[in-house]
């Protein structure tokens, strides 16, 4: 009884005109991916068929720029030609199955792939909007439209994203941007929150819906789960100076020494982060400071104080700025989260 009451008060002005969505699937599709955003949609259209209104919410087409493909695991996905003469509201690229970077670089190399750059581009100037989140960004960025924008992605590939894509803005630590008629999501699982995004333009209501039959909670960043020594290993002289760093917490952060233990010059250095991390060697040490409070927070009883202090924080109220600041969530919520 509670949800269908929870589904009267979706007003019948919100569900009329149908969103056509073309969801461009490419060999290798990321299975999780895919299933995602395919399953919100359906729900989304049958939660508001069962507020009465009969006309279906969104108009999913899975297409194809080859006539057989096949996902990460194996199985066959029913595709059809991209119909080049119907313009979608949005075309939704899911992610391709290859996490690391030197696959992601063959796999980026295909024909499929410039094959459907090319038919993104052609929607894109005819008036469709690009939704694309995980690795599927870098489909997008393969043909050209992301220059210039900005655009998130998976966290652990942002420094190849932007060594490929330079005209690029990325910002690795936000779940979902939108900019233009583009719209990018973070890694894996943003692929829900991609979809809901889409669904919230025609409906906020059944978007919230959605997300509390599908019990979806609102992660607006990914810097809670970015691991940051990962990607400073992607680079030699950034993980000499994140070796530093990490030795240096509770003392201070001086650029001087930094270039000196990296080997390298202060230019250099900062250039280098900017290129690999997409900050600077003081954002980088803020962020190295904020990973060591959350673990210690997690893992020990020690006070806010003491953690402060243990991290180069005079006291605990500067603490608790910086990781309201960086994660959105206050100390209470860090230590809940490991009970």
């Amino acid at each position: 009884m509670q949800g269908e009451k929870a589904i009267g008060k979706i007003a019948k002005f919100d569900i009329i005109f149908a969103m056509k969505i073309h969801v461009l699937v490419l060999d290798g599709v990321f299975d999780t991916g895919l299933a995602t955003v395919l399953d919100a949609f359906k729900v989304a259209n049958e939660l508001a068929e069962m507020s009465g209104l009969a006309s279906p919410r969104f108009d999913v087409a899975i297409v194809g720029v080859r006539k057989a493909v096949k996902t990460s695991q194996g199985l066959s996905v029913p595709v059809a030609a991209a119909p080049m003469r119907i313009v979608p509201d949005w075309v939704v690229v899911p992610a391709i199955g290859y996490m690391m970077p030197g696959p992601l670089q063959k796999a980026l190399a295909r024909t499929d792939v410039s094959d459907a750059g090319k038919a993104l581009r052609s929607w894109a100037e005819r008036g469709a909007g690009t939704a694309a989140a995980c690795i599927g960004t870098f489909l997008v960025a393969e043909s050209g439209l992301l220059d210039n924008q900005d655009s998130t992605t998976t966290w652990w590939l942002a420094p190849l994203f932007r060594q490929r894509y330079p005209k690029v803005r990325l910002d690795e630590s936000r779940m979902i941007v939108k900019s233009g008629k583009f719209v990018t999501a973070g890694a894996a699982l943003s692929h829900m929150d991609l979809a809901l995004w889409l669904i919230r333009q025609k409906s906020p209501r059944l978007a919230a819906l959605t997300a509390n039959y599908l019990v979806v909670d609102s992660r607006p960043s990914q810097s809670a789960y970015i691991l940051a020594d990962h990607l400073a290993h992607s680079d030699p002289l950034v993980e000499r100076f994140e070796r530093w760093a990490r030795g240096r917490l509770t003392q201070g952060f001086s650029l001087d020494d930094a270039a000196v233990a990296s080997g390298s010059s202060k230019r250099t250095l900062a250039r280098r982060m900017q290129a690999v991390m997409g900050k600077s060697p003081l954002s980088y040490f803020q962020e190295l400071r904020v990973e060591r409070a959350v673990h210690l927070l997690k893992t020990t009883d020690e006070s806010v104080e003491e953690i402060a202090a243990r991290v180069g924080y005079a006291d605990g109220v500067t603490l608790r700025t910086l990781l309201r600041r960086h994660l959105g969530h206050g100390i209470r919520e860090i230590r809940r989260t490991a009970a």
